[in-house]
């Protein structure tokens, strides 16, 4: 297969980034959202679900429907709703309605996510769709680690409404760069029904595939590993090591850093490692940052740089196996690579739902909590990648 232009390869990594990118843009404004809506912290912490679980639930549709529909077809709805929906997030005049306009923002926030994993199958094979993947890995990566320094920064000029406002002007640019560019990759002689028993059948088939299931929880048990610094990063930054809301950049910047290299680097061992060894040694990466992470919290109190180091280590180990993972669980499912990308997602994103309603709370409390809770989940993850090679 010829290999796509660079324009695309970029495109494709950019609507993977959108649903991310909007889950924490708006951390570093909860303080102030909370103020102007009157709402309490727990209130404003249930936005993050808010969004979180209609994201998972929709991501079932988004593959199924760009099989049946197109995926070009698909994409270019779901950016249009998403940028509607993010003009609610800012009208909000209450908690209430800023739950609504999360929640709209959700079912649609996945799309890109979705549908630009299975374009990258529908064009390239082997080493070179692990390639691409790696290359939209990096931005994947970038995407919600840069977010809160970005959403950091407009509300240093701006109100909190003018994060929501700017979603809805990157959604709209998105929308308007696809319509240009964005081709249709499923030919209509491959595309696959929507009647409801073949459907059912076909998810069934995915969730119910030992091998699918546990490469799609070593992949999600990786990501919540350090994302839920990430979702944690207004109590861990400004209570814990006492920053300010535009001091983001110095956790996140590292972060970003390690994600790219580690993205970059599962680009160049393509062909040269089994995807299976590569992630070997991405674990073995990610343990040793899990492990001295521990180390440091268990032996200082909070305090820079210490409680940061881990944090891009870990993030190289991860972006290094996520591209091999996301492929493994795919080509499970050649004729079905839309709906296969959905539940890959569903999982990941339902692993970083509750975690956001329910162990975030609990571990936000201490920087040793989530030390442990980043140990706990590379666990899960390194157990359900070995079931996997059963």
């Amino acid at each position: 297969m010829s290999r796509p232009p660079r324009r695309l390869v970029f495109l494709l990594a950019a609507l993977t980034a959108t649903g991310p990118f909007a889950i924490d843009t708006y951390l570093p404004a909860f303080p102030a959202i909370a103020a102007d809506l009157g709402a309490s912290d727990v209130q404003i912490q249930q936005t993050l679900p808010a969004y979180l679980f209609p994201f998972a639930f929709m991501m079932l549709w988004h593959g199924a429907l760009s099989d049946a529909l197109g995926r070009r077809r698909v994409i270019l709805v779901g950016l249009g709703l998403f940028s509607l929906a993010s003009m609610l997030c800012a009208t909000a005049s209450s908690i209430e309605m800023l739950l609504l306009g999360r929640a709209l923002q959700g079912l649609v926030g996945g799309v890109g996510m979705v549908v630009s994993r299975a374009m990258v199958r529908d064009l390239l094979d082997g080493a070179d769709a692990q390639r691409m993947m790696a290359s939209m890995a990096i931005l994947f990566g970038i995407a919600p680690a840069i977010a809160p320094i970005i959403g950091g920064w407009i509300l240093h000029f701006f109100a909190w409404q003018g994060i929501f406002w700017f979603l809805a002007g990157f959604s709209g640019l998105m929308l308007l760069a696809c319509f240009a560019w964005l081709p249709e990759t499923l030919a209509p002689a491959k595309r696959q029904s929507l009647h409801p028993v073949d459907l059912w059948h076909a998810y069934v088939g995915v969730f119910t595939h030992h091998r699918f299931r546990r490469l799609a929880l070593a992949n999600g048990f990786n990501f919540i590993a350090v994302f839920i610094y990430v979702l944690s990063a207004p109590v861990f930054l400004i209570r814990h090591l006492g920053l300010s809301p535009q001091s983001f950049a110095i956790m996140f910047i590292p972060v970003v850093a390690g994600m790219m290299i580690g993205a970059a680097l599962s680009g160049r061992l393509a062909g040269k490692l089994s995807p299976n060894r590569t992630i070997v040694w991405s674990y073995a990466v990610m343990a040793l940052a899990a492990g001295v992470n521990l180390l440091l919290n268990l032996s200082l109190p909070p305090g820079l740089p210490w409680s940061l180091l881990p944090l891009p280590l870990y993030t190289l180990g991860m972006a290094l196996a996520m591209p091999n993972l996301q492929l493994l669980a795919i080509d499970l499912f050649p004729e079905r690579r839309g709906l296969a990308s959905s539940c890959l997602g569903v999982i990941q994103t339902g692993i970083n739902a509750l975690a956001a309603a329910v162990i975030i709370p609990i571990l936000c409390d201490a920087p040793l909590h989530l030390a442990a809770g980043m140990a706990l989940f590379l666990s899960l993850g390194a157990l359900a990648f070995r079931l996997s090679l059963r």
